[in-house]
């Protein structure tokens, strides 16, 4: 049983978040992912933070599965190196800076007028053309500009999302872009030229804000853990820790007034009668909540929360994750080894498959780990490795 991208090799041109992550997610399917980095550092996100032996913990997250291969694009048999490895490639991904794949030679225009059967995708920041093309982009920048720092935080305090949320988004739609172009070289021989942004990566996610803010005159209201346009929907304290809830319709409100608040007159105050009411007088709401709550410990709240059939969780911390008892019974952690430091804790990937089975023998390559490997597959002699490697 093999993986569906096994004998597909990609090789990637890339730095920080977004095209490493699709990179991951293509390896994580059994590609052959080829990651070329600059001599002296390679990726600068290795350096981001220490958490992970040699590496950062983005670097461990989105590279693990990959070969590290350490070109110098600058000199002229660096590039040369380049130029050979893509030609046995059959996805050539990208996001250098403004310009300077085209500079290399390695853009899709030039790539494809050569194997008319690759596929190469290429991410900027903005896109080509407009009066943004050719500026640099970052993920907590793309999250401004496109609008989620208006939406998130709580009252007039905004706040970056806790995760790379555009250069996620972004990845998505590059392995998502990609696959589909393999299946339509499968179909046709022919291959593709991808070009995705940032901005627009992030604006696809964005619609529903966006055509709530159109449609009625304002932006959804910065709440916190709480649902801008639901109640009561967010995390709430109780007798010794805190659950979140959702309440969704009608119904389920009747039964959390009925069954876990004990008073099923609360259902039918004018003040809460609707989900609209609720979310205007959604302080009144909540003082009555925590007045119920705060005599209730957690296992009894979401006794009686799973009594009225209320959708709840426990409001979890990060770093207790690897130990969550439902990722735990399923076995949803494995060990991976990280260059300089001891295996970390990765998820696995989060779809079951019958045709294939999930990477579990990954590992978070080392700088040029794989340098001398490539090259000599593309039939460069021991000597001629060393004068590069050098």
């Amino acid at each position: 049983m093999s993986a569906p991208l096994t004998g597909i090799r990609v090789v990637s041109f890339d730095h920080a978040v977004s095209v490493p992550y699709a990179g991951r997610l293509l390896a994580d399917l059994g590609a052959d992912v080829v990651k070329v980095e600059r001599p002296g550092g390679g990726d600068f996100a290795r350096g981001y933070d220490a958490a992970c032996g040699d590496v950062s913990s983005y670097f461990a997250w989105i590279n693990r599965g990959k070969r590290s291969v350490v070109l110098d694009l600058k000199s002229a048999d660096g590039l040369a190196a380049a130029h050979r490895l893509v030609d046995t490639a059959d996805v050539v991904l990208a996001n250098l800076g403004p310009g300077a794949t085209a500079r290399l030679g390695l853009d899709g225009d030039s790539l494809r007028g050569r194997r008319p059967s690759l596929i190469t995708c290429e991410l900027s920041g903005y896109g080509e053309g407009g009066p943004a093309a050719g500026r640099k982009a970052y993920d907590a920048l793309i999250q401004s500009e496109a609008g989620l720092l208006e939406l998130t935080g709580d009252g007039d305090v905004t706040a970056r999302a806790g995760i790379s949320v555009a250069d996620i988004a972004a990845g998505v739609q590059v392995q998502s872009a990609v696959l589909a172009a393999l299946f339509h070289r499968e179909r046709t021989g022919e291959g593709a030229t991808l070009r995705i942004s940032l901005l627009e990566a992030l604006t696809e996610w964005m619609h529903q804000p966006m055509l709530y803010a159109l449609g009625t005159g304002r932006a959804p209201a910065r709440s916190g853990g709480h649902h801008p346009s639901i109640a009561p929907y967010g995390p709430f304290p109780c007798a010794d820790g805190a659950v979140h809830l959702a309440v969704q319709n009608e119904r389920e409100w009747l039964r959390l007034c009925t069954t876990v608040l004990g008073d099923p007159a609360v259902a039918v105050d004018e003040r809460f009668a609707s989900v609209r009411a609720r979310v205007e007088h959604r302080d009144a709401l909540h003082d009555l909540l925590h007045a119920r709550f705060a005599g209730l410990t957690q296992e009894r709240l979401g006794a009686l929360l799973d009594e009225a059939d209320i959708a709840w969780s426990a409001v979890g911390h990060v770093a207790e994750l690897p130990r969550h008892p439902q990722l735990v019974a399923r076995a949803r952690f494995v060990g991976v080894p990280v260059p300089g430091g001891e295996a970390v804790p990765m998820a696995v990937p989060p779809v079951d498959s019958s045709a294939w089975p999930p990477p579990l023998d990954a590992e978070v390559p080392a700088l040029g780990a794989h340098t001398a490997e490539v090259l000599a597959e593309l039939g460069y002699t021991p000597e001629e490795i060393e004068k590069l490697s050098a």
